[in-house]
């Protein structure tokens, strides 16, 4: 299958990922947080090659159920995981200027922190990698709404198989072929990040309802995949220029 966005579009989730196998090779990564989409994705791959790639970003802030899914992948899939950590100086720096909670404090800093333990660290790995895959859904959200199947934008292809699967998909994808389950959904979560960062959320709320509850009118994002953009992203700058010398590229 060539690499046509709107050929791509058409395929299933399975196709993408035998796509992206086949083009890529040991340059593609399958990024995950042991979410149940990207478990299904890591599920999907691992059926058509035993020689993937897995990265994890380990904030230093994970609650300990997400290392234990690292165990069950290796155990379950015989993967080597590879653990993706933000630079220590970096988090000293940050951490002694604005607090090891700084992510309370506004959502300016919230987003720094996540710039510092999740998107600078995995931007430096990624630069060893041709394509990554990612679990992302459209009905994850508004900020989630278009997403392409593939995105070219940044130049390294961002490959999101399920962009058109629903919730129900997923599940019923998970218990057809017993994909192990991150723990804290039996305890009510319905998005898992970093621990002070995530709770469980109710039924009559948005899936993503327990990221950065304390948050109001901001975008449930940290950055990873989607930006505020304008004031807010100039904000940010300035926050990250104070902890590393330079804003982002």
């Amino acid at each position: 299958m060539p690499l046509d966005a709107a050929i791509l579009e058409r395929a299933t989730a399975q196709e993408v990922i035998d796509w992206a196998i086949r083009t890529y090779g040991r340059k593609l990564a399958f990024t995950t947080s042991f979410q149940s989409e990207g478990m299904v994705v890591i599920d999907m791959a691992a059926r058509r090659s035993s020689d993937i790639r897995v990265l994890t970003l380990d904030t230093g802030r994970l609650p300990e159920e997400t290392y234990r899914m690292i165990e069950t992948v290796r155990s379950r899939y015989s993967i080597a995981v590879e653990c993706v950590a933000p630079d220590a100086v970096e988090v000293e720096r940050m951490t002694t200027l604005h607090g090891p909670n700084l992510f309370y404090d506004s959502v300016a800093k919230r987003r720094l922190c996540c710039e510092i333990r999740k998107v600078r660290p995995l931007e430096r790995r990624l630069a060893a990698f041709d394509a990554w895959v990612t679990g992302l859904r459209r009905g994850q959200g508004a900020t989630r709404e278009s997403l392409a199947k593939v995105d070219q934008s940044n130049g390294r292809p961002k490959i999101s198989p399920l962009a058109d699967w629903s919730k129900d998909q997923v599940e019923d994808y998970t218990r057809r072929h017993d994909v192990p389950r991150h723990p804290l959904y039996e305890s009510g979560y319905t998005s898992i990040g970093c621990e002070p960062c995530t709770r469980a959320t109710d039924i009559s709320e948005h899936e993503r309802a327990g990221r950065w509850w304390w948050e109001e009118d901001a975008a449930k994002e940290c950055g990873l995949h989607f930006n505020a953009g304008g004031k807010m992203e100039r904000t940010i700058d300035v926050l990250l220029r104070e902890v590393t010398g330079a804003a982002r590229a």
